[in-house]
């Protein structure tokens, strides 16, 4: 609480009623409507998170803005509410991502408009609700429930082959939760009946329960970043979901995954996660360095971002599993730039696809020609995705590159090795897609960026370029949640040592 103010109540309902209201307005005669009510949805849902910032204190060790209710009593569920430099980040990534999404679909979109942009904004109240509970039950609400608006998303405005994506989206993701759950029922009743996720991370458990615990979360969790062998549903879903889809998938869903590994398995079973650390960095550097090699092949732009995606967020698990302070705060603003770079890429696809409808890289060639201030926009996020120092994608991969070093130097080699692949798949597409002589009629026929894509596209590369210019306000919100974990996963929770 700020004052009497529900802080986090208001970041989690405010942008869900407004896509209530917004699909009250119905058809899509009142399109037109639907629109500008989203907007100002979107807009009140970021605005309501500032608070959050402007009153965090980055010295204070406990969770902030806390709320605590009392919900199902029978099974001592709670409405818990709490955040730290952690969550806050995401918090205000995922309500800054809703206002870029209203605003990307604003003409594209012209079928079922209400429900379109109603499901982005139930969705963003969704994502505030998994990263600020304290519940474990309130925290596996919220999680399945974002699978609902973007199942719709995928389902409803996706491409030829949505429903399979659709499907195949929500079947690996529920799966791997279900797993979860069952874990969660464990750790319920070791803590003496509460869903507490302090009391949680307090529980001595015996190092066989850590260890199937730890791997009940690692396929829910594994799913969700997605880690290599579980990543096939996300360039399946990148390619059939809407630009608006694929955004929201990259910028914040993926990060559920991470996020749960950094509130659940690393503090409720260390001494698992230190055993286990060698399988999650062998997967981690797989997905680095081959699924690096897969985007290189790539004909299609959606699925050669999709396989980037996969690649960068490979980093996000290699530094939390490094247990080193540089690693872990590494891995948290790789999380935030890879949020603004893959959403900003995505966007740029975007506005190719409206103008020529396709995605082929073939099909373009000379767009520079055309669309010249479109192409520096484009420039800025392909170099940040190839880790260009003075952008954001260059910060975290940095500082997990040399906690790396500390622990190993081939772990490190083999990390660097995305530095490579990644500018070598991006810069080959950003080629062929722009530079040279005009390569068909078509894309002579182009048009440069309008206001609103101006603005979008404008936004995010002050988020890149302020991220990577000037990383300290990220390093100091971080730097007490990441030592406290830190020093809590050093400690062995096996009964009796």
């Amino acid at each position: 609480m700020n004052g009497g103010l529900p802080l986090l109540t208001l970041a989690i309902w405010t942008p869900i009623l407004a896509g209530l209201v917004v699909l009250a307005t119905g058809s899509d005669r009142n399109a037109a409507t639907a629109r500008w009510l989203a907007l100002a949805g979107a807009i009140l849902g970021f605005v309501v998170t500032l608070p959050l910032a402007s009153g965090f204190d980055v010295t204070a060790r406990a969770m902030q803005f806390v709320e605590l209710k009392d919900w199902i009593e029978r099974y001592h569920i709670r409405y818990h509410l709490g955040i730290d430099g952690i969550s806050l980040l995401l918090i205000l990534l995922n309500s800054f991502t809703t206002i870029l999404v209203v605003i990307a679909g604003w003409k594209v979109i012209d079928s079922r408009v209400a429900q379109y942009l109603a499901a982005f904004l139930v969705m963003s109240g969704l994502m505030n609700g998994v990263f600020a509970a304290m519940d474990a039950m309130l925290f596996y609400v919220f999680f399945e429930a974002t699978l609902i608006p973007m199942f719709l998303v995928i389902g409803v405005w996706g491409g030829p082959n949505r429903v399979y994506a659709a499907v195949k989206f929500f079947l690996y993701t529920l799966l791997g939760s279900l797993l979860m759950l069952v874990a969660l029922i464990y750790l319920y009743h070791a803590a003496g009946g509460s869903f507490s996720i302090a009391a949680f991370h307090e529980l001595p458990l015996a190092m066989t329960a850590q260890v199937l615990i730890f791997l009940a979360f690692l396929v829910a969790f594994a799913v969700k970043v997605p880690m290599w062998p579980v990543h096939t549903w996300l360039p399946d879903a990148h390619v059939e979901a809407p630009t608006g889809g694929s955004v929201v998938l990259a910028a914040i869903a993926l990060k559920l995954g991470g996020y749960g590994f950094i509130r659940f398995s690393l503090p409720i079973v260390p001494d698992a996660s230190h055993a286990l650390s060698g399988l999650m960095i062998g997967l981690s550097l797989i997905a680095v360095v081959y699924i690096g090699l897969v985007a290189l092949v790539q004909t299609d732009m959606k699925k050669l971002i999709a396989y980037s995606s996969i690649s960068h967020m490979g980093f996000v698990t290699l530094g939390l599993f490094l247990f080193d302070r540089l690693g872990v705060e590494g891995a948290v603003i790789q999380m935030i730039s890879h949020g603004f770079v893959s959403g900003a890429l995505f966007l740029c696809v975007g506005v190719l696809y409206d103008r020529l409808h396709s995605r082929q890289i073939a099909d373009y060639g000379g767009v520079v020609n055309r669309m010249p201030v479109f192409a520096a926009f484009f420039m800025l996020f392909a170099m940040a995705n190839a880790g260009l120092p003075g952008t954001s994608g260059f910060v975290g991969e940095f500082m997990v590159i040399m906690a790396a070093v500390k622990a190993n130097f081939w772990i490190a080699f083999a990390a660097a090795t995305t530095l490579i692949f990644g500018a070598a798949y991006t810069l080959w597409m950003y080629k062929r897609v722009v530079f040279g002589a005009v390569a068909n009629p078509h894309v002579g026929e182009l048009q440069d960026i309008e206001a609103r894509e101006w603005l979008f596209l404008a936004l995010l590369a002050i988020a890149v370029l302020a991220m990577g210019l000037y990383p300290a306000p990220f390093n100091a919100v971080l730097e007490t949640p990441v030592g406290d974990l830190l020093a809590h996963v050093a400690k062995t929770k096996i009964p009796g040592n």
